[in-house]
C-alpha cells in the first residue's frame, strides 16, 4: 500500500521507492485473495494517518483502493466505499465481510460511538503489527530446523533407494549372510518402496482430516492439552497466546469496552482451547460478582505475574496500563525463548541426522568385513 499524506485533505501520492526489506518480509498467501494480518497492519494504519490529516472516512478508502496492487484487494476496497455511500457504517460493512474478524468489529463499533475512530485505528495497526513480528519471529527460529529435518530425509531416502540395495546384491552374490541391524535397514527400505505411495496418501489423508477435526471442540482440547505438556515447548507455546491475550485485551480496555464484553472478544479471537475455557470460566466468575484476579487465579493457564499485576490494576484502576505492561513482557518472553529454542534445535537435529546417517553406514559396512573374509 505505501501511501504518504501530504498537508492538504485533497493531495496523495504513491510511494513507488523499491523497498528491498518489503520484498523480504512480505507475506505470502495461497491465490492471493486473503486479506491477511499482514495487509491488516498496512490498511489501518494508513487508514489512521488518512484520519488524522482530516480526510474522511469515504475518501480514505476511496484513496486506499487506488493503491491496492491486486485486484482482489481493489474490489474489496470499492465494495466497502459502496457500503458506506448507501448508508452503512465501517463497523457494520466489517461485520458483514469474512474477511474481517468479530474483535475488529466491535473495536471499529467503539470508535465509532466514542469519536475516536483515528485512534483505534491506530491501535488495531499495532496489534496486528505485533501479531506479524510474533510470527516473523516464530518462523525465524523453526526455519533452519526444518531445512536440517528435510535435507536429513533427502539423505535418508537416497541412501535407502539406492545405496541400500547395491549392497544388498553384492551380498546375495557371495551368500552373505546381513547382520541384524542391515536386516531391519533393508527391510525398511523394501517397506517404503513398496508402500511408499499409499503412506504418502496416507498422510494427506490424516492432515486433510485433521483441518475438519480442527474445528470440533474435542479435537481442540486434546491438542490444545497436550501443546501444554510438552516440555519446554509447553511454556513457549502458552507464552504466545497469552502474549495475544494481553495485547487484546490492552486494545479493548483503551477502546473502553467493559471487561466482560472485552474477555468474551477475546475468547472468540484466539483459537486455543485451554486459554478459551480459561476465559469463559473467568468470565462467568466476574459476572457473578468476583473480582477479575480472583476468577484468573482459578485456572492454570493463568500465571501468578499476571494475577498479581491485575490485582494491582484492580487497585489502581490501571487496567489498560498494567494489560500493555504483561504484553510486553511477553513479547520479550516469546522472543528469547524463541532464541533459545532455536539454538536448541539447531544442533540437536544435526546430531539426530549424524545418527541416522551413523546407523545406515554401520548397517552397510559391517558385512563388509565379513564379505572381505569370504572372498579372501
Amino acid at each position: 500500500m505505501g501511501i504518504k499524506v501530504s498537508n492538504t485533505k485533497n493531495k496523495v501520492k504513491k510511494d513507488s521507492d523499491f523497498d528491498i526489506s518489503e520484498l523480504l518480509t512480505k507475506e505470502i498467501t495461497l491465490f492471493g485473495k486473503s486479506f491477511n494480518t499482514k495487509k491488516k497492519e498496512q490498511f489501518y494504519s494508513e487508514l489512521s494517518v488518512l484520519l488524522k490529516s482530516g480526510i474522511d472516512l469515504k475518501s480514505g478508502l476511496e484513496l486506499l483502493a487506488e493503491t491496492q496492487k491486486k485486484q482482489h484487494d481493489q474490489q474489496l476496497f470499492a465494495a466497502m466505499t459502496n457500503q458506506l455511500i448507501d448508508g452503512s457504517s465501517l463497523s457494520e460493512i466489517l461485520k458483514k465481510d469474512s474477511n474481517f474478524s468479530d474483535y475488529e468489529f466491535y473495536a471499529i463499533k467503539i470508535g465509532e460511538q466514542t469519536g475516536r475512530l483515528a485512534q483505534i485505528t491506530a491501535e488495531l495497526s499495532e496489534f496486528y503489527k505485533r501479531k506479524n513480528e510474533l510470527k516473523r519471529e516464530i518462523v525465524s527460529a523453526l526455519t533452519y530446523p526444518v531445512i536440517v529435518l528435510c535435507t536429513a530425509l533427502l539423505v535418508i531416502y537416497f541412501m535407502l533407494k539406492y545405496v541400500v540395495p547395491m549392497f544388498v546384491d553384492i551380498f546375495k552374490q557371495n551368500n552373505v549372510e546381513l547382520p541384524g541391524i542391515t536386516k531391519a535397514i533393508v527391510s525398511f527400505a523394501e517397506f517404503t518402496e513398496q508402500h511408499g505411495l499409499l503412506i504418502l496418501v496416507l498422510l494427506l489423508l490424516i492432515g486433510i482430516g485433521s483441518r475438519f477435526a480442527a474445528k470440533t471442540e474435542v479435537y481442540r482440547k486434546i491438542t490444545g492439552n497436550t501443546l501444554l505438556k510438552l516440555p519446554v515447548l509447553g511454556n513457549y507455546f502458552k507464552k504466545i497466546y497469552l502474549a495475544q491475550f494481553t495485547q487484546a485485551l490492552s486494545l479493548l480496555t483503551a477502546a473502553k469496552i467493559p471487561m466482560v464484553d472485552s474477555i468474551d472478544l477475546v475468547k472468540n479471537m484466539i483459537n486455543f482451547y485451554p486459554l478459551q475455557s480459561g476465559l469463559q470460566k473467568a468470565n462467568h466468575a466476574v459476572i457473578s460478582g468476583e473480582k477479575l484476579s480472583t476468577a484468573f487465579g482459578q485456572n492454570p493457564i493463568f500465571d501468578r505475574k499476571m494475577i498479581a499485576l491485575i490485582r494491582v490494576a484492580e487497585e489502581t484502576n490501571q487496567t489498560e496500563f498494567i494489560f500493555q505492561k504483561l504484553n510486553e513482557q511477553y513479547n520479550t518472553q516469546v522472543k528469547y525463548q524463541s532464541q533459545v529454542i532455536s539454538n536448541v534445535l539447531n544442533p540437536f537435529l544435526t546430531i539426530l541426522v549424524g545418527l541416522i546417517v551413523g546407523v545406515i553406514l554401520i548397517a552397510m559396512y559391517l558385512p563388509m568385513f565379513r564379505l572381505s573374509s569370504v572372498i579372501g
